[in-house]
């Protein structure tokens, strides 16, 4: 298939309502309705606005990983930026991903959406920090959004970073020292933001409550089969390129549960136990250049 652009500036896929009185709690609620598409309803749908520019395809395909946006809006959390705004721009880098998807790849549609979605949180947090002014190189953008996993692999638990600590993460992450003390001062600020009450629901919940938890989520789950699943297709379609021999011995070789010995083969096969060794070896070869010639 080959490779074009696709337009849908028209398309507006049905977003559940924002309107000030609206609560994130009930947009969070909302987005629960939109099912989860199959495998082969998504590859359909895909096909559908890459070829023909179908919006109601693409609307589907954008309801249907809403929760998506959702689940890594927690990622973001820590930032003091309202939740429902981190959602609306993940939403944008959700449509943006309807646009440029090409099914052929191979890939799953969510595994192609999460490099939009978190390039468009990404961006509205950098913009929205008036006190960062600091995105403009790849190293800076780095520390900004990973200085808080950098200390938690320390063990540093205080917001307040000593000498060596500093001199360790800049380091790292190749900044200067100085941009790593402002930097931890300046995301300290915020790190609570998110745990205030929702307010007009009255249970007691708060904000965070509400981003993800630690569980894996269904989306994650379909993401893991998927690439397993294409790992599969890719081994199975390079073994069927080998010869019968070569099919025989790495099955029993490799693929069996009661492997089979040099010997044992040698003796099936009429050749040497090195002989099947070299066969063996050559058919792993032959798999893995393959594999790479298609991944």
């Amino acid at each position: 298939m080959t490779e074009k652009t696709v337009k849908i500036h028209k398309t507006q896929p049905s977003f559940p309502a924002r309107s000030q009185d609206a609560s994130f709690a009930q947009y969070m609620r909302e987005i629960q309705k939109f099912p989860l598409l199959t495998p082969e309803e998504e590859l359909e749908y895909g096909r559908r606005v890459f070829e023909n520019q179908d919006k109601e395809a693409a609307k589907m395909l954008i309801q249907s990983h809403l929760r998506l946006v959702a689940k890594m809006a927690g990622k973001f959390r820590n930032y003091g930026l309202p939740p429902i705004d981190l959602v609306a721009e993940g939403n944008l880098g959700l449509i943006q991903a309807v646009k440029k998807f090409d099914p052929g790849k191979g890939f799953r549609f969510a595994t192609y959406a999460m490099w939009w979605i978190r390039a468009f949180m990404q961006d509205y947090v950098l913009c929205s920090w008036s006190l960062v002014k600091i995105g403009t190189t790849a190293a800076q953008k780095k520390l900004f959004f990973n200085l808080g996993k950098i200390k938690k692999r320390l063990g540093i638990q205080e917001n307040a970073l000593n000498p060596n600590q500093i001199a360790r993460i800049a380091a790292d992450l190749n900044v200067t020292e100085k941009e790593v003390a402002e930097m931890s001062s300046r995301l300290a600020q915020g790190d609570t933001s998110l745990n205030n009450p929702l307010g007009d629901e009255g249970d007691g919940k708060e904000m965070v409550d509400l981003m993800a938890s630690n569980e894996i989520s269904q989306e994650e789950i379909a993401i893991q089969n998927q690439e397993r699943s294409r790992q599969h297709a890719l081994f199975y379609a390079a073994f069927s390129n080998l010869n019968d021999r070569e099919k025989d011995i790495l099955l029993k070789r490799q693929l069996s549960e009661e492997v089979m010995t040099l010997e044992e083969l040698s003796q099936i096969h009429k050749v040497s136990r090195e002989r099947i060794r070299q066969i063996e070896e050559s058919a792993i070869k032959k798999i893995k250049k393959e594999i790479a010639k298609k991944s």
